[in-house]
């Protein structure tokens, strides 16, 4: 088993080198992961609250922006930390840290927060689509789900690309709002006074919260303390703290950058609708009509493409997350494209519905709740972050300064108290506007809050009361045994898959290496057309007799050379047929041929490899065609 099993990511896990670098070379080698986090901070989700918040409260708000991404600052230096001295990522050290039922709250939290901010993304998605193009809102929901394709391609394609891609996207909307900011003027006086804290309740507290919410996404932090580990380092105190330094340039630059985009959709906002008395513009829609009935046509476009560059960014980022939070918590593995396509299913529901039962004014407000529900699960990914890095004994002399604690805890007591004070609010207003169903309210919401609360509780404490207790890590593919007195194996029973391809020979030829003339061999070929998937074996088409007649020739090719070979055709879909014949036919080695799919063709044609080895109990060799000599 590779011992990429064992890592976060581990088709990337240190795939970027940064050794022998200097100057801009080795900087430029540590720059990538902050950008694909700070997606996460300038998606629809951010759009959303800050258009409400600059439409409601002119530049009232900016305090909060900057205050967010100040705490956003330190916590994914924190989480980049992490994963860099620790080589393990937040679920990973989580995993380790509580018991199996916490850390399956805690994944079902974590999933529940990348469903919501998945939400937003195909939300701000189908509402680009239908400005650019005017494709109604729930075509543009239902086509949103297409883009497992191209997360599928950008991820098979490397790190980099991804990176790329990703940085591509932020230009665009950086390049939209930077434009958009000379059309409307905005008031420079206005911006300055905005950055003074005042007094926060009621809609204000609310927006505030969503804001919090859409700027420190806890998924993120998951997904920086992965991400960080796909850069080669020197495992020596002098190679971590160069790495630490590197990624917290990449940090501040990115984060930066990412704030400065949505103190540009704040401002936009302000300038534009709350200055021309327009208090209540929630919905992006009416954001885009008002920018085109006071700007003209450039503005509007210019958002529009926009709001499409940073949902398609952020689905990207939102996959990574959900793969390391499956994978570190609960320890389990999936294809990324199915993990992705059950996401946007389960994203895709309630905006469907609401577009049924609301209509495209619901989507607005169900973007805001969507920020208010990420910033709720905040603590449980806040709280382990910081018990983790401050463990002198793990982390040893790169644990977090006092300093540092502080900030983090007075940080993470801010969340929570402020997430108190609007769960509270939230149900005094429910009880105000239905006053009947008091009871029901309470009697289903006191309970949830109250085991919420107590979870929040014991994920503070245990780690206190259990300093320097730390479970063994734990992998998807459990850890390697000791290896002593191994005998040599000898195979009886050797099955070659065959596909008539030039792959045939080497597979026939790493069979016999393992068995000689003392095994014997079956060649086994599946015919799979439509005939054959209905009629199994009493389909006799065209196909099925070459097929027959071809896999003849090679059994009598064998056994002229004096191997003992029999043919074997399957029929219907290739892994169950495999599968099927070498448990019925007691065989005790399968050596296959790669078809050397990639991307979109293994999600057409399927992975037959994979899907063999999970369904059998025996070794199997995986023989790639090879290379032609010059």
């Amino acid at each position: 088993m590779s011992s990429t099993s064992k890592q976060s990511l581990g088709n990337v896990n240190s795939s970027i080198s940064t050794e022998n670098k200097t100057g801009w070379h080795r900087i430029l080698a540590f720059i990538g992961p902050a950008y694909l986090v700070s997606v996460g901070y300038m998606d629809p989700g951010n759009w959303a609250t800050d258009i409400a918040g600059g439409s409601a409260f002119g530049y009232r708000l900016i305090w909060i922006l900057f205050a967010s991404n100040l705490i956003a600052l330190l916590l994914q230096s924190l989480s980049a930390r992490l994963g860099i001295v620790r080589g393990l990522d937040l679920a990973q050290a989580s995993k380790n840290a509580y018991p199996r039922f916490i850390n399956f709250c805690l994944y079902l939290l974590a999933q529940i927060a990348i469903i919501a901010c998945d939400l937003a993304e195909i939300i701000g998605m189908a509402i680009g689509l239908q400005l650019l193009f005017h494709l109604p809102l729930i075509w543009g929901v239902s086509l949103t789900i297409t883009d497992t394709v191209l997360m599928l391609f950008l991820m098979n394609k490397g790190m980099r690309k991804l990176e790329a891609f990703i940085m591509a996207m932020i230009f665009i909307v950086g390049l939209s709002f930077l434009i958009e900011m000379f059309i409307v003027g905005p008031d420079p006086a206005g911006i300055a006074k905005g950055f003074i804290p005042g007094n926060l309740s009621g809609n204000a507290l609310y927006l505030a919260i969503g804001i919090i919410g859409a700027t420190v996404m806890p998924h993120n932090l998951y997904l920086h303390s992965s991400l960080v580990q796909t850069r080669q380092i020197t495992r020596t105190d002098e190679g971590i703290k160069s790495a630490i330094k590197f990624n917290l340039f990449d940090t501040v630059i990115a984060l930066n950058l990412a704030f400065v985009v949505n103190a540009a959709i704040l401002i936009l906002a302000a300038s534009a609708f709350f200055k021309n008395g327009y208090f209540q513009v929630a919905e992006i829609q009416d954001a885009y009509k008002l920018l085109e009935h006071i700007f003209g046509k450039i503005a509007p476009t210019l958002f529009a493409i926009a709001l499409i560059a940073s949902g398609q960014s952020s689905t990207i980022t939102g996959t990574l997350a959900g793969q390391i939070i499956m994978e570190g918590h609960i320890n389990l593995r999936i294809e990324p494209w199915l993990r992705r396509l059950l996401t946007r299913v389960l994203a895709i529901v309630p905006a469907v519905f609401t577009i049924i039962y609301s209509g495209e004014k619901g989507l607005g407000s169900l973007i805001i709740l969507s920020q208010v529900v990420l910033s709720l699960q905040l603590g449980f990914a806040v709280i382990p972050l910081i018990h983790f890095t401050s463990n002198r004994k793990r982390m040893g002399k790169f644990a977090i300064s006092v300093k540092t604690k502080i900030l983090a805890w007075a940080s993470a007591i801010l969340i929570v108290v402020l997430n108190g004070k609007l769960v509270i609010e939230q149900l005094n207003d429910w009880i105000k506007q239905y006053p009947s169903a008091g009871i029901w309210i309470y009697g289903l919401a006191t309970p949830l809050i109250i085991a919420i609360g107590l979870l929040l509780i014991y994920v503070f404490l245990r780690p206190l009361l259990f300093k320097h207790y730390d479970m063994p890590a734990q992998v998807p593919h459990g850890l390697a045994t000791t290896i002593e007195d191994l005998e040599p194996i000898s195979y009886r029973h050797i099955a070659i898959t065959i596909d008539f391809s030039k792959n045939d020979r080497d597979c026939i030829a790493h069979a016999i290496m393992q068995g000689g003339k003392r095994a014997e061999y079956t060649l086994i070929h599946v015919v799979e057309t439509a005939g054959a998937r209905y009629y199994g074996t009493e389909v006799m088409d065209h196909e099925t007799q070459s097929d027959a007649d071809n896999l003849n020739s090679y059994v009598t090719a064998l056994t002229k050379q004096g191997y003992n070979a029999r043919a074997h055709i399957g029929f219907g879909g290739a892994a169950s047929s495999i599968a099927k014949i070498v448990n019925s036919e007691n065989i005790d080695f399968i050596v296959m041929g790669s078809h050397g799919h990639k991307a979109l063709k293994d999600l057409i044609f399927g992975t037959t490899v994979n899907s063999v080895r999970h369904m059998v109990n025996v070794p199997v060799l995986v023989v790639k065609q090879a290379p032609k000599l010059a």
